[in-house]
């Protein structure tokens, strides 16, 4: 079991980060890569990097073990502002820390780590720059695939876009309400299901949230508590179509759909969608259905909601089309204006 405590101030501290960490998603695709979890999501990214890389790297395959303690230096909390200042905080990791985490390592696998993890421990610059270098190359086949991360992007934005939500109506209560099944909210600490049993006290810090594609039931912190308090959670994965509509793109014509793309920009439920678009409650779920379809939204039930937001994809759009699709106040019209009637812009 996990348990983290909360006091006040770490309740006003709460935040959710603003877009996949891409060290924790290599980190953890790493353990998918290797097991059978989650076939229906993974399976058929497992099968494509397999066919790539073969295996994984030999430092990730040593150091991100199948089960138990990987080093919190391969996730360093400067993973939040991309790849490359992550990778540069790897690089950096002092001797003493090295030593430190990779005997926590050796220790939880119960056999000795090989020759290169003790140069690695003792801070042998050559082996950095090697688990550098291998970490970025498989990043690069497997992770920043053209067919991969947009999608981790578009599933981590759907899952903020409800955090978000719950946020605004609940504050920080109403926010880690919101994250069961995985987590539980029983106040003043935050549980979840843990491989053993492990006390988190952020003591006034705050606790960042960070969504992640490729974490699988559990969620994961940091070990030293030292380190700023993290957690990363397994986002709600959305059922994908069984083939890709190629042709749904060209049913994108026409201002009804374009005006409910742009209503769908900040995330919205089907209900908010049909106010905000003016249309009925079943022509927004169409619409949204279509564009859904075409690869430019992302649904994920709630409860009794389902919750829409675009996919990098459907945002690429968005500055691609005139202004007029905006939505706008209902204007009284005299008779003699048609539906062929051109809406003037400005």
């Amino acid at each position: 079991m996990l348990r983290i405590h909360i006091s006040g101030e770490d309740l006003a501290r709460i935040r959710i980060a603003e877009r996949p960490d891409p060290m924790w998603e290599t980190v953890l695709s790493a353990h998918r890569f290797r097991d059978r979890r989650g076939p229906h999501v993974f399976g058929e990214w497992r099968e494509r990097a397999r066919r790539r890389l073969g295996a994984l790297p030999t430092t990730l395959r040593a150091l991100v073990p199948t089960r138990g303690y990987f080093p919190d230096f391969l996730t360093p909390i400067e993973g939040s502002d991309g790849l490359e200042a992550g990778v540069d905080a790897l690089r950096s990791t002092s001797r003493g820390r090295l030593t430190a985490e990779l005997s926590l390592v050796e220790a939880g696998q119960r056999r000795a780590l090989p020759g290169w993890a003790r140069a690695l421990a003792a801070g042998e610059r050559e082996m950095v720059e090697r688990l550098a270098a291998d970490l970025l190359r498989y990043h690069r086949e497997a992770v920043a695939d053209a067919a991969v991360w947009p999608r981790v992007q578009a599933e981590v934005d759907a899952d903020r876009a409800v955090r978000v939500r719950n946020l605004l109506s609940g504050g920080a209560e109403g926010l880690l309400r919101g994250l069961r099944p995985v987590l539980r909210w029983n106040p003043p600490v935050l549980e979840a299901d843990y491989p053993v049993e492990r006390d988190v006290w952020p003591g006034g810090r705050g606790l960042l949230l960070i969504p992640s594609f490729f974490c699988w039931r559990n969620p994961v912190a940091y070990a030293d508590p030292s380190l700023p308090p993290v957690l990363v959670y397994p986002v709600e994965h959305a059922h994908r179509p069984a083939c890709e509509d190629h042709a749904a793109l060209g049913r994108l014509l026409g201002s009804t759909r374009a005006r409910v793309l742009r209503c769908i920009e900040q995330g919205t439920t089907t209900g908010e969608l049909a106010r905000r678009a003016r249309v009925s409650p079943a022509s927004a779920s169409q619409h949204a259905s279509v564009l859904r379809d075409a690869g430019l939204v992302m649904s994920v039930r709630r409860g009794n909601e389902v919750v829409h937001t675009l996919t990098p994809l459907g945002s690429g759009l968005l500055p691609r089309m005139p202004h007029v699709i905006a939505p706008t106040p209902e204007i009284a019209r005299p008779p003699e204006m048609t539906a062929g009637c051109v809406t003037r812009q400005g």
